[in-house]
């Protein structure tokens, strides 16, 4: 590591830089599985509730791994901790090319799987998988929590929605490119395996190690250079870093903090686990009945949307904050238009054209992480960055369970209903988001922690 302890501006917009990188890998790593679904499925004759218990044991994965990651980052540090987590899940990414049925993967997890609740059994294949799901989630769930905690101590409140925008719309960016890459140009296209489609960009991912290693500060440099959170004149130097999770667990601030992303998280992973699937199911099904190639190019659409959200909507943010000259002004009118955009998932499956569909699905998505760019934001006007990990792990906790139980609750409704109440239901998420932010929240500004 060779820098100054007070970062540069270029600095610190390369490090955004990396950090949209490294979540683009992470959605691409992810995403492999949800593209290559309608082509797993059919392989292997799985329904879409059996599909959705892969999902629910990555939302599992992510929900466990959540706090602990956010307590890792804290105590290791940003450059060492995201460096760890990423190398862990490229490596589980790759190992999936081991699953499939007769496998030892399959033969030893599928058994394993019939002892959950309720699981009587699945089909040839899914037990494998299932059980990578849940470790890659227990690895992933961290990348997001790094990006907070970086962009919380790198940025003032008047320009890190716009920074946490370029951030997070590189997960958008790797959903956009993951449906292209793998099923239309690996698979349909090169006539890539499947097992391929899993090991190459998970591999190749791990060359964003070096100018990671290179770029990121240690943990030292900086504690010595971060921003302290400004949301009011008269912010203090905010709450000591040793508060106790049950400290952080009682604070309304945080409370409100994990409800939006309770309300907001399971609307994106919808997005990225069941797009592929509804163009593909037929019609009969409330779906679009598209071909395969029509489904990587098609199921891009949303997440360009998304991606775009993320750095317009979190710049838009930025720019009401400075407006209005209030942080809690600034970043409601932010959060409010967003959560009217991400409502309009409940409109679509009255739509017959689908290429209205599809634009519909992006701006929802749009809406959706223009939310999530804002919410980065907020982090940082709520608490310091020593404890961002933490605090961003306990909504990222809460977050975890209800994408978990919807991914689930989706799949069963898709089966026995078809496609149209799903869509209205995740259409009704975004208006409880913001009764959390208007009520729970409340007054974005620094929160105040009781002594324990």
């Amino acid at each position: 590591m060779t820098q100054d302890s007070a970062l540069t501006s270029k600095t610190r917009w390369t490090i955004v830089g990396l950090l949209f990188a490294s979540i683009a890998i992470n959605l691409v790593d992810r995403q492999v599985f949800a593209v290559l679904a309608p082509l797993l499925r059919e392989l292997y004759g799985w329904s879409n509730t059996e599909y959705a218990l892969a999902g629910t044991a990555f939302g599992l994965g992510m929900m466990i791994g959540q706090v602990p990651a956010g307590q890792f980052l804290d105590r290791v540090g940003t450059r060492i901790g995201l460096a760890t987590i990423f190398i862990g899940w490229s490596l589980i990414t790759a190992a999936h090319a081991l699953a499939g049925p007769g496998t030892v993967i399959d033969t030893v997890f599928g058994s394993v799987v019939t002892l959950v609740p309720g699981v009587t059994a699945v089909s040839a294949g899914l037990g494998g998988f299932i059980f990578l799901r849940f470790v890659l989630g227990l690895f992933q769930c961290g990348n997001y929590t790094a990006g907070i905690k970086a962009l919380a101590g790198l940025f003032p409140a008047e320009s890190r929605s716009k920074a946490g925008g370029f951030f997070n719309a590189g997960a958008q960016f790797g959903s956009v490119i993951a449906g292209p890459l793998i099923l239309s140009l690996f698979v349909a296209t090169l006539g890539f395996s499947w097992q391929m489609a899993f090991v190459v960009p998970a591999l190749v991912g791990l060359l964003w190690l070096l100018p990671w290693l290179r770029f990121f500060p240690s943990k030292e440099e900086m504690t010595a250079s971060a921003i302290r959170p400004a949301a009011s004149a008269s912010a203090s130097a905010g709450p000591a870093p040793d508060l106790t999770l049950g400290q952080l667990f009682g604070n309304s601030k945080v409370l409100g903090l994990a409800l939006i992303r309770v309300f907001t998280g399971p609307v994106t992973w919808f997005y990225w686990n069941f797009v592929a699937l509804y163009l593909r199911s037929s019609p009969d099904e409330g779906g679009r009945g598209m071909a395969f190639l029509a489904v990587g190019l098609f199921a891009a659409i949303p997440n360009i949307f998304g991606m775009t959200g993320n750095i317009v909507g979190g710049a838009l943010t930025d720019k009401l904050v400075k407006m209005t000259g209030s942080v809690d002004t600034g970043r409601k009118l932010g959060f409010t238009g967003a959560f009217l955009l991400g409502s309009l998932s409940m409109v679509l499956p009255f739509v017959g054209s689908d290429f209205l569909a599809v634009l519909l699905m992006g701006l929802a998505l749009f809406g959706n992480q223009w939310v999530a760019a804002t919410y980065i934001g907020t982090v940082g006007d709520v608490v310091p960055q020593q404890l961002a990990g933490r605090v961003n792990g306990i909504a990222g906790l809460a977050d975890g369970a209800a994408s978990m139980a919807a991914t689930l609750v989706a799949g069963m409704v898709a089966d026995a209903y078809g496609w149209t109440p799903v869509f209205f239901g995740f259409g009704i998420f975004p208006f409880l988001a913001m009764a959390s932010l208007f009520l729970v929240l409340r007054k974005i500004e620094p929160a105040q922690f009781r002594a324990a």
